[in-house]
């Protein structure tokens, strides 16, 4: 079969363009990144053939605008385009964007994203097909009911109700009201909540559904009639309908409802033309009743407990699809071996309401013997632009206790200095009894940890513990932690990472470190920037003409094709003979 594309461009940014960047790389295609201002050190720009600039920091200038990534994928001469996930991954107009300029979406048709793309014209679609859907109210499928109208259908489908945003997803616009007089300034938050981002303030009812499960069901499609599932993945643990914890298989799932399940999602994903991966989410009740809520139509930020459980590459599956091929097992074929467990590593402050948090990285170490996806580096800067989700850790057993105590074990291993983060409130999770025994639904945070901090979560710089928590030279509180609460400088020797000069600001919760004598030093961040591609791993400052002097295949070099982009030209950088080869537009390639 003829290839479709040989080059990707991923049009995302951190943990999911370096893992999607990964395989298409050991699969033999050229691969293109995309980054902002805000993102021009990031880690992933160096696991591309090239990198392209997209614009300042915000979202909407830059990973959000459509024109401008469509101008970098021709400007780099890929053929086809990833969306990865969040961002523009379920945005129908994007799809049909790359579609319309000739490229290869890596995706479901846009139809279909516009079909499951809103709750309301979704849940019409899956009753139509036969999906056990939530009791509740939607409206037509391109009615925005007013307030009034909400209301009196509250008052029919009866208390608890939850209030949710048509579009868009990810707990945004959700608000779960527990009687009448709360329900006018409920669904005027939710409303301006949704406004802000989704821009739509459309409104759904359902029936609020207690010691539930929050159930998805991973399904594939291809292009030739297949379509098969790959088993379930258990969300339950939420902050604010937010997943903290995934694990596969669910606790909760046997044999005999797993089939159930994945046949009624799988015959819903035909019903609807779909194509590539999609993912099925339910609320699952403890009598095994199971009631459909929506389906994501890209890639899951868990879809690594799936992989870890069948020993597949969803990605690979994704690329291998949208190339045309057909999905490489058949139903009768898919095999789960052991438990998968992933935590979602995020930079904020469970002692402050799990206030987002920034700053710079000082150390990273990933933990050993694991799967931990991040794109962190030491002088990594966690900017307010974007989401506050650093990475995921994973681990897989034989047995679900065995994978909870490798859990364990690697957020105690897992170094993050710099930025507070989650892994201690996500270890005291895993250590909860009533998770342990498998009865956590989606309300286990608020009712085992309704404090602001739940016990035996870290107080120390970077929120983890063991050597996360600032364990420095092997002791529990090191000089680093002095240093800060003081604000004196100092020098203390990270675990791993030899000693560091640090300063610490304890009004303003700083952590400043430079290498100290017996750490390696790194590039200067112009070099580590635009290294995407280069052997040397370095950018050598100068200049060179279009026609390759001698010498030059091993070299890096820069494009910028500027296209009708006022704010200026779209930039391409990587290896001397990738850039050349990608120009489909005049260029200047500048060494």
């Amino acid at each position: 079969m003829t290839r479709r594309f040989d080059t990707l461009l991923v049009a995302n940014r951190g943990e999911i363009a370096l893992r999607i960047l990964r395989t298409a790389r050991r699969l033999g295609l050229r691969t293109v990144a995309v980054y902002s201002d805000a993102d021009r050190h990031s880690p992933h720009l160096a696991h591309a053939d090239l990198a392209c600039r997209l614009g300042p920091a915000p979202a909407r200038e830059s990973y959000l605008c459509i024109e401008r990534l469509i101008d970098a994928a021709l400007a780099s001469g890929a053929q086809a385009v990833h969306p990865g996930y969040g961002f523009l991954a379920e945005n129908a107009s994007f799809a049909a964007a790359v579609q319309a300029a000739g490229l290869v979406f890596v995706g479901p048709p846009a139809q279909a994203i516009e079909l499951m793309g809103n709750k309301a014209a979704a849940k019409v679609r899956m009753a139509a097909a036969g999906m056990p859907c939530i009791a509740g109210w939607q409206g037509g499928a391109d009615e925005v009911p007013d307030d009034a109208a909400l209301v009196r259908e509250a008052m029919r489908i009866g208390f608890p109700v939850m209030v949710k945003a048509a579009a868009g997803g990810g707990g945004r616009g959700m608000r779960r009201v527990a009687k009448a007089d709360d329900l006018p300034e409920a669904l005027a938050m939710a409303r301006s909540e949704a406004m802000a981002a989704f821009g739509s303030g459309q409104l759904i009812l359902e029936r609020a559904i207690d010691q539930a499960r929050h159930i998805e069901i991973q399904v594939f499609a291809d292009e030739h009639g297949s379509v098969i599932h790959l088993g379930e993945r258990d969300c339950s643990v939420q902050r604010r309908h937010q997943k903290l914890i995934e694990e596969a298989p669910s606790p909760a799932v046997d044999a005999a409802l797993r089939e159930a399940m994945g046949a009624v999602a799988v015959a819903a994903t035909r019903a609807i033309g779909y194509r590539g991966a999609g993912t099925l989410e339910f609320l699952l009740e403890p009598d095994g009743r199971f009631w459909f809520m929506e389906m994501n139509t890209r890639l899951q930020v868990e879809h690594g407990v799936t992989e870890l459980v069948t020993g597949l590459d969803l990605v690979e599956w994704q690329l291998r699809v949208a190339q045309g091929e057909p999905l490489p097992l058949t139903q009768d074929q898919v095999r789960w071996q052991g438990h998968a467990m992933e935590l979602r590593l995020c930079a904020e402050d469970p002692s402050r309401d799990f206030l987002p948090q920034l700053g710079e990285v000082l150390a990273w170490e990933a933990p050993p013997g694991v799967r931990a996806d991040a794109a962190l580096a030491a002088g990594v800067v966690v900017a307010p632009d974007y989401d506050s989700m650093l990475g995921k850790v994973m681990a897989h057993g034989a047995s679900r206790a065995e994978c909870i105590d490798r859990l364990v074990a690697a957020a105690q291993r897992t170094v993050l200095l710099g930025v507070r983060h989650n892994l201690a409130f996500l270890t005291a999770c895993l250590r909860d009894p009533v998770f342990a025994e498998g009865g956590a639904s989606t309300t286990f945070i608020e009712r085992r940890f309704p404090g602001p901090r739940p016990p035996g979560t870290a107080a120390a710089a970077g929120g983890s513990p063991g050597r996360g928590s600032a364990v420095l030279a092997g002791r529990k509180r090191g000089r680093l932690d002095q240093c800060a609460r003081s604000g004196r400088a100092g020098r203390a020797r990270i675990a791993g990472h030899g000693p560091h000069r640090i300063s610490g600001d304890a009004r303003m919760g700083r952590r400043d470190a430079r290498p100290g004598r017996g750490d390696a030093r790194a590039d200067d961040r112009d070099a580590r920037a635009v290294r995407a591609g280069d052997a040397a791993g370095r950018w050598t400052r100068g200049r060179a003409r279009a026609g390759a002097p001698p010498g030059a295949a091993g070299r890096s070099a820069e494009l910028r094709a500027r296209r009708n982009d006022p704010s200026g030209p779209v930039r391409v950088r990587g290896r001397w003979g990738a850039v050349a080869a990608c120009a489909r537009v005049p260029v200047r390639v500048s060494r």
